[in-house]
């Protein structure tokens, strides 16, 4: 908890003298950056922004601002990518679904039970991005951070614990992705894709009955009420960052922009003990209040494991490319090698 209170500390006291910074960076012919994102205002990835944007006017003594619109105000991730591209809108913070619309090679980090821990995914990340971010930036868009999101699990209206159990559910998928929409329809899932604004509603009215979503967020959306089973299956690392148009980022000051990226790379970094921490805190809190954890025994972990294990060579070349694909898989086995 060291870590949230010193980063609330840190917008607080940045606060004190926003207008003072504001009137400066008027003076100056200071520069505009909205940010826009899907995650709930108030969260612990909107903590993250607001630490970056508060660095980065202190940085550049208020002449960039860093305005940001939380809980999809600005549109879905889909959305918000192609606005970029357009140019109304100069940032964004993105989920693994949101990057893939930049780049598949994000979509590597996020084959189900590929990576089976936190060190694991590290490992496999801090030595991949170098990569990925050449690659995203070779689409006009400039890397600030990686972010986690947390473990994706399976919400569900019922009971569930075997691969075949979940293939019996409507689970839902985000709508405009068909990347993912292929990846779970390859392991034999019953995809319904749908605008995460719909998300509620249709659980409400039968149209989906599971849904794969990180802890936290099933907490903050209070899914537990009408999904009141969980499954006990750490189906992926949920990895996204935030993103910037690189003609934007080119305008910034130039004396400016290596500690703005450091300023960013911290803003990703620092809170990544706590919002894992808070992804075990959110299972626990929710349980109090009426979830069902269902957890699986050996036999149905490893008919897991090796189920999802036995599509992974479609998904080379197609779902993402044959070249990350393999340097993922790569590290993976040489992480656990080490070990």
């Amino acid at each position: 908890m060291h870590i949230l209170r010193s980063a609330r500390s840190v917008v607080a006291m940045a606060l004190v003298v926003a207008a003072a910074t504001a009137v400066v960076g008027a003076q100056r012919g200071g520069q505009r950056i909205r940010v826009g994102t899907v995650v709930p205002d108030g969260s612990l990835w909107h903590e993250t922004l607001q630490y970056m944007a508060q660095e980065w006017r202190r940085i550049s003594d208020g002449a960039v601002e860093v305005r940001i619109f939380a809980g999809g105000a600005l549109g879905d991730e889909a959305d918000m990518v192609r606005k970029v591209r357009l140019g109304t809108l100069e940032a964004v913070a993105l989920s693994s679904v949101g990057l893939a619309r930049i780049d598949q090679g994000v979509a590597c980090l996020q084959i189900p039970l590929l990576i089976e821990s936190y060190a694991e995914l590290d490992y496999v990340r801090d030595r991949i991005a170098p990569m990925l971010e050449a690659r995203i930036e070779t689409r006009d868009f400039k890397v600030l951070n990686w972010a986690d999101g947390g473990w994706v699990h399976a919400f569900t209206k019922d009971e569930t614990h075997t691969p075949d159990d979940l293939r019996g559910t409507k689970l839902f998928i985000s709508a405009g992705d068909p990347e993912s929409e292929s990846l779970y329809k390859s392991f034999g899932f019953n995809v319904v894709p749908l605008s995460l604004v719909d998300l509620v509603t249709s659980l409400q009215t039968g149209m989906i009955d599971a849904v794969p979503i990180v802890p936290l967020f099933a907490q903050l959306q209070e899914l537990h009420k009408l999904t009141p089973h969980m499954l006990d299956v750490r189906l992926l690392p949920l990895v996204g960052g935030t993103v910037m148009s690189a003609r934007v980022w080119a305008r910034l000051p130039a004396e400016h922009r290596e500690a703005m990226l450091e300023a960013a790379h911290r803003a990703g970094s620092e809170l990544r003990g706590e919002i894992r921490q808070m992804d075990t805190d959110s299972i626990t809190e929710m349980s109090k209040r009426g979830l069902t954890v269902n957890t699986p025994d050996a036999a149905t972990r490893r008919a897991w494991t090796q189920e999802m294990a036995e599509v992974y060579p479609r998904l080379r070349g197609d779902y993402c490319p044959a070249d990350i694909y393999d340097e993922v898989l790569s590290l993976r086995d040489e992480y656990r090698a080490s070990r």
